[in-house]
């Protein structure tokens, strides 16, 4: 039996698809049979709902000394683009947000900033806190834990409990681009290696706190290394069960020095659903995935809801890091936009918290 029929007997009997079974319906390329195979798997694990969150999000800084080429959003401090956000402009930025009481979760995530040493951080964490005492805060992704173990000389589970005491109750899971070291050096050469990155997330949820994954794909990688990725996630999930959702971004050349010097273009809607209906059938033990609607454009993350995903992520509010690559979407929308989104598919919109819980 070749890989392709062996992949599609497992799929029917709800058995576990090894690494050649993956490429095989990559290469395959039967868009409609991923969709339907994905949704299957969708609606046994939340049935006819999808997700979604009031939240907003809050870049600390976009001063970064990693200098990475795939990103648009870093800059150097004398730029005249440069942001650093003290603890009385997130005090400013949180008194301006109307009705703070439906908020249910804060995303914090930043850049490597030269300068500033983890207590800003710790400090900002414990000010949202302070001020919105009902809310989650996912906050950081492994990159910046591993910037703050650096620059503090903190283990990762140090720097963990000292951010959970501060008040973050999950962990962002940006920062894996394609989990390949050969990949890393030429996109994000200063960032963290893949092991560190997955060791971060191992000590996390080995201390509870639950974390998302991600892979950002349409770049330099080959689908060999984006199944991989996917194969290390699976494996980590086996271990620890700390995953609570996994986001899939698509990289937006413009405006980044990657974009230039490969000539990238942004991938187009078919993969984008490909690959998401090929996450959903491959990760088998995540429960939820995550269209975000951001990176997709919100047609194509209403779509995806076909392919898969269960969650289009939130409200946002105001939204920088992606926008700078060129992303054409909205900066936020209302709770009544994306339920509208949601209920024009079939499916019932979920208010939910950080942690899945419906509200």
């Amino acid at each position: 039996m070749n890989s392709l029929d062996s992949a599609h007997e497992k799929i029917s009997s709800g058995q576990r698809l090894n690494r050649d079974e993956i490429l095989a319906l990559y290469d395959d390329n039967d868009l409609l049979y991923l969709a339907e195979s994905a949704r299957r798997v969708k609606e046994a694990k939340s049935g006819k709902k999808v997700f979604y969150t009031v939240n907003r999000h809050i870049n600390l800084t976009n001063v970064c000394k990693a200098n990475c080429p795939l990103c648009a959003f870093q800059c150097t401090g004398g730029d005249k683009r440069a942001f650093t956000l003290e603890l009385d402009d997130i005090k400013k930025d949180l008194s301006l947000v109307p009705s703070p009481q439906s908020l249910s979760e804060i995303h914090i995530v930043s850049s490597l900033h030269p300068d500033k040493d983890f207590s800003y951080y710790v400090d900002a964490v414990k000010l949202v806190k302070k001020i919105l005492p009902h809310v989650g805060i996912n906050a950081f992704t492994p990159v910046e834990v591993v910037n703050f173990s650096r620059i503090s000389g903190k283990s990762f589970s140090e720097v963990l409990s000292t951010l959970i005491g501060a008040g973050v109750t999950s962990l962002a899971g940006g920062g894996a681009e394609i989990l390949s070291d050969r990949v890393r050096e030429i996109i994000c050469p200063k960032k963290c290696s893949a092991a560190e990155w997955l060791e971060v997330m191992r000590t996390a949820h080995r201390l509870g706190l639950r974390t998302n994954a991600s892979i950002m794909y349409g770049h330099i990688e080959t689908i060999e290394e984006r199944v991989d990725h996917l194969l290390k996630l699976r494996g980590l999930q086996d271990e620890t069960g700390g995953f609570q959702a996994m986001m899939l971004f698509p990289f937006h050349p413009a405006n980044t020095e990657l974009g230039k010097r490969f000539n990238l273009r942004r991938v187009g809607s078919w993969e984008d659903l490909k690959m998401l209906a090929l996450a959903r059938l491959t990760l088998d033990n995540f429960a939820h995935f995550k269209a975000f609607w951001v990176m997709l454009t919100l047609p194509i993350a209403q779509l995806a809801l076909s392919f898969g995903a269960d969650d289009l992520d939130g409200t946002l509010g105001e939204e920088k890091i992606i926008h700078a690559a060129g992303a054409k979407s909205s900066a936020g929308i209302t709770r009544d936009a994306l339920k509208k989104i949601i209920s024009e598919t079939g499916y019932t919109p979920v208010e939910r918290d950080s942690f899945y819980n419906e509200l």
